[in-house]
């Protein structure tokens, strides 16, 4: 999957009288882009000074892969003594950065006679392109996701990466959690006809539940939020009674049928990599009362730093307009992570809130004074400081206040620290705790399918997401909305391709524009979409409450490219299952709606073709190997992601 963010690969460099390198930056990790600018032209960390006031769009691809280019501009400035602007085109940006990686699969699965999962044995193959980047990372992530929100009682699970000769691919919204998780949706998806259960009571049957761990080896905290979302989807989206209108509709129409699927999403938040759980800020309180924050969070669309001057208007008590903030500079806030792995707002939250507090606990001291009370018994709440104790009549506005503060030579800046505690992990046997918590979620969406052509339509989406106390409903609903479309488009419609031929292009990337790389577009949304967020649901430990939102969403569309698979499966008989590949292209549709019909028809043999599904011929060779040398059978499958 491409990222197709609509700002290119940018950068802007100037040196000045000092010597100071100055670098404007389109980047996710404004501390790693200033450490390769170092190393490439030779000089200290703190000669280099990188900025980013906004992205436009990132979605992982600008966490790694915007160093080079910045290095570039600064060298040039550096050689010609004159600013350097470096620009990508949009296909020299398709052609050159990585993509999401492409993983493979080798599963066997076992149940009980129940439908429980019993162990789950499987193999994942990343293609990392012609370097790692932030392959080994991804894998890792894939592997701890691999069982999305199912228990799993025995697992083992291998990861390897491909050396490809292809551009190094990098990180994606969700870093390898949805590589991982379509292998267990896959399983459940293609087994349940198989094993006589309906998909959505065989998934809810192995749903997590209180006492179970991850094959890692960590807890899983509030399984019941888990149910929660299981059940209110279940009833916000009618589901019993709308799958028994899809059944009715199926059985009256012989070139159209429906399918209604069902996935849930468990998802966890923090970075694998201990140290990186770290964030730090620099509040600035002016003598007129407004304020200044700097954090280490980068925005690329998403947000961050609304919800990071909401974090900080409430933690001083003072109305937002008063608050502004910076951009994100490596000489204000050094040794930043990069705003990635969905922690941006925990991370730079935190720093933000731990220096208002210290800035606010001052000025409680101060108030106090000047009110003839102690700091305890003082708060500030929509920019006035009013004692709990007394009337309304008194009080100090904030202006007043922080200029007294200023005459009593009280600081009126702080810098703010925050790291997330509880976090062990040891990657040498992977296991430990890794995440501080688990995003939940669930989706329900109904599809409609061309039996002739293998087009579809979406019909209905209704999504229920554990956002715990949101900081900023519209903005989470938001970023809900659009990472499920995202994840439609990496499931159905966004198809990489290359030259294959034997000709001069051999190799060549093909798909590198909009005119023939398929983007979600209006004709693609959902006819009726409907967005949830779970009530009640607080995280404690996180900053006011609140969960991450950024990646978990793609992952529950999951649920488009299952209810695809039961709408081919209609086709055929009762208890048919079909393979399904990904993108789920209207031709991989029809293809899976042909093998359908030909297992109605007596017609397969019941292996099927790695790539688009096809078909094994009936008059195979009978002294030929029984299996094609690029299939694999059910209970040893192959999936691609």
């Amino acid at each position: 999957q491409e990222h197709f963010y609509l700002e290119t690969h940018a950068a802007l460099a100037h040196v000045d009288e000092a010597g100071q390198v100055f670098v404007q930056s389109s980047t996710q990790h404004p501390s790693e882009t200033q450490e390769i600018i170092a190393h490439v032209l030779g000089r200290h960390n703190s000669e280099i000074t990188v900025q980013c006031l906004r992205m436009g769009g990132g979605f992982g691809g600008k966490e790694m892969q915007p160093h080079g280019f910045a290095a570039i501009a600064a060298l040039g400035a550096i050689l010609t003594g004159r600013p350097v602007r470096l620009r990508l085109n949009r296909t020299q940006d398709l052609t050159m950065s990585g993509k999401r990686h492409g993983f493979h699969a080798d599963w066997r699965v076992g149940f009980d006679a129940d439908g429980q999962l019993l162990a789950l044995e499987a193999t994942l193959t990343a293609d990392g392109g012609w370097s790692l980047d932030l392959s080994e990372p991804v894998l890792a992530r894939a592997l701890c996701h691999i069982d999305n929100a199912y228990w799993i009682p025995h697992a083992r699970i291998n990861g390897r990466i491909a050396k490809t000769h292809k551009a190094s691919n990098t990180a994606f919204r969700g870093f390898g959690g949805p590589q991982g998780m379509i292998v267990i949706e896959d399983i459940l998806g293609r087994c349940a006809p198989l094993l006589a259960l309906d998909p959505l009571e065989l998934r809810r049957r192995n749903l997590y539940r209180a006492g179970h761990s991850t094959p890692y080896g960590q807890p899983v905290r509030h399984p019941e939020r888990l149910e929660a979302v299981w059940g209110q989807t279940i009833a916000n989206g009618e589901v019993p009674a709308r799958a028994r209108e899809v059944e009715r509709f199926n059985a009256t129409h012989e070139h159209v049928k429906r399918g209604l699927a069902m996935t849930p999403v468990k998802f966890g938040i923090s970075f694998n990599l201990t140290a990186f759980n770290q964030a730090g800020a620099l509040v600035l309180v002016y003598k007129d009362g407004s304020v200044l924050i700097n954090h280490g969070g980068t925005e690329m669309g998403q947000g961050l730093h609304t919800k990071m001057l909401q974090v900080a208007a409430t933690t001083l008590g003072i109305p937002l307009e008063r608050v502004r903030l910076a951009p994100t500079r490596t000489d204000k806030v050094p040794n930043t992570s990069a705003t990635a792995a969905s922690s941006g707002a925990d991370l730079n939250g935190g720093a933000v809130k731990n220096a208002c507090e210290q800035i606010r606990d001052r000025l409680l001291t101060v108030a106090g004074g000047m009110l003839g009370t102690n700091a305890g018994d003082v708060r500030i709440v929509d920019g006035v400081a009013r004692p709990l104790s007394a009337s309304q009549e008194i009080y100090v506005a904030w202006d007043e206040l922080v200029r007294t503060a200023y005459f009593q030579r009280v600081q009126l800046s702080a810098a703010g620290f925050y790291r997330t505690e509880g976090l062990h992990w040891d990657s040498t046997v992977m296991q430990g705790s890794p995440f501080k918590y688990f995003a939940y979620g669930a989706a329900a969406t109904e599809v409609e399918v061309d039996g002739f052509t293998g087009a579809y339509r979406t019909l209905r989406v209704d999504i229920v997401h554990d956002v715990g106390d949101s900081l900023s409903p519209l903005i989470d609903i938001g970023q809900i909305e659009g990472g499920f479309v995202q994840g439609a488009g990496w499931l159905t419609l966004e198809d990489l391709r290359w030259d294959t031929s034997d000709g001069p292009g051999r190799g060549r990337f093909l798909t590198q524009a909009a005119s023939t790389y398929k983007l979600p577009s209006f004709s693609e949304m959902p006819e009726t979409f409907n967005v949830t967020l779970l009530r009640d649901a607080t995280e404690a430990g996180a900053v006011y409450g609140s969960k991450a939102v950024g990646e978990p969403p793609l992952m529950l569309a999951f649920s488009v490219r299952e209810a695809l698979r039961q709408a081919a499966a209609a086709f055929g008989q009762a208890g048919t299952s079909v393979n399904l590949p990904s993108p789920a292209t209207p031709e991989a549709v029809f293809w899976a709606v042909e093998q359908a019909r030909d297992q109605a028809a007596g017609d397969m043999r019941g292996d099927v073709i790695e790539g688009y599904p096809g078909r094994v011929p009936p008059d195979l060779d009978p002294d030929a190997e029984p299996m094609h040398k690029s299939s694999e059978q059910l209970q040893h499958a192959v999936v691609h992601a």
